[in-house]
């Protein structure tokens, strides 16, 4: 069975409900671009890729189902839903990209209000069926690098956060390497950071894993360090991203520049996983990325399903815990930048970059 965050036919969209896994898989129903921006925001459906697909589709099913007097009607609507759109969650450069494409597209569309209705649902259409490809493409290119550069033997990974089936349309970016990886017989184990504070490495990574039969082990996001020093059998750390300025600089879920840093350290090769999507080629370095704030709440409380006295979980019973010291401060960035200085590659469905002489990535030859 093939996971599937998003299920999709024409005037009818659903997502899957992040926040419930790995206990419930319940599908939420998107009518609109307004149901598509609380989803977002409140991060029932994640990942870049993702979030911009169903973004896009949000707007197509909301068109479908919309009668429009003029083409310029459309065109207004479309505009200023997309810009509504974008504000859910803005670090993500593939949300803004394609809603930039989307805008352009219709305005360039010529005929009545149905024709630029269908321009824009072909338009959304065809981003939920690429982006399956294109994450085919980043696994079969991520598995070359690694033979060319790892070796044949056998290896372990490293990851954070997730980034498989359930954070884009299919397959994955970061964990598509790994699952490349896996089915060519290259891969020895795979571990997963629980990724805190909103445990999408426990609770979706690690349902991945499973449901793909990976031998896979899950550790706290503070044991990173300490695992790479014991385990010289990891050999890459392989992470996505949600934006990567020109220099290649890589805006991803918080933990990932830490990674980076004792990826160095311990002489494990540093992998960014990225759709062309992600690239903003307009951002020169990572200083220009804005980092999303999250609310304080994320960060000291904790949400699941009762574990009765035997030790079995209640899926009918979900309670929410206070797990901090209350009055106590919180900062709770949602992203951090990986330098270019410690990315050894990044792998796009187009092929990966890597540096020059100079230590300088050129990331402008894959757009």
């Amino acid at each position: 069975m093939v996971l599937e965050a998003i299920k999709y036919t024409p005037r009818s969209l659903a997502v899957l409900d992040q926040l419930r896994l790995p206990h419930e898989s319940v599908y939420i129903p998107i009518k609109n671009s307004v149901d598509g921006f609380n989803a977002i925001k409140s991060m029932t459906v994640r990942g870049a890729p993702a979030i911009a697909i169903v973004a896009a589709l949000a707007l197509a099913v909301e068109l479908a189902n919309t009668e429009f007097e003029s083409a310029d009607d459309v065109r207004e609507f479309v505009g200023d839903r997309l810009k509504y759109l974008v504000t859910s969650r803005p670090t993500a450069v593939n949300l803004s990209d394609a809603a930039r494409k989307l805008k352009n597209l219709v305005n360039e569309t010529e005929g009545d209000a149905k024709a630029v209705v269908r321009a824009y649902i072909a338009a959304a259409e065809k981003m939920l069926v690429d982006d399956v490809s294109d994450n085919k493409n980043i696994g079969k290119y991520g598995l070359e690098w690694a033979q060319k550069t790892i070796g044949t033997d056998k290896f372990s990974i490293l990851t954070i956060c997730n980034t498989g089936s359930l954070a884009t349309a299919g397959y994955g970016t970061a964990l598509g390497i790994i699952r490349s990886i896996h089915g060519a017989g290259l891969l020895s184990h795979a571990y997963a950071l629980e990724t805190r504070p909103y445990n999408q490495g426990s609770r979706l990574t690690a349902y991945e894993l499973v449901h793909d039969n990976i031998p896979a082990t899950l550790i706290t996001d503070s044991m990173a360090s300490v695992l790479l020093k014991t385990h010289p059998g990891i050999k890459m750390i392989v992470v996505g991203a949600d934006r990567v300025a020109q220099n290649g600089d890589t805006a991803n879920k918080i933990g990932t520049y830490q990674l980076s840093i004792v990826a160095k350290h311990h002489g494990v090769k540093f992998v960014v996983a990225a759709p062309t999507t992600s690239i903003d080629i307009q951002t020169k370095t990572g200083q220009g990325i804005v980092i999303e704030q999250r609310k304080p709440e994320e960060l000291v409380t904790v949400r699941g399903p009762v574990v009765d006295k035997d030790g079995k979980v209640n899926k009918e019973e979900a309670k929410t815990v206070h797990i901090a010291a209350p009055g106590i401060g919180v900062w709770n960035p949602s992203f951090d930048v990986a330098p270019a200085a410690l990315i050894d590659a990044i792998v796009t469905e187009k092929g990966v970059a890597e540096k020059d002489q100079n230590g300088e990535f050129h990331l402008e030859t894959f757009l």
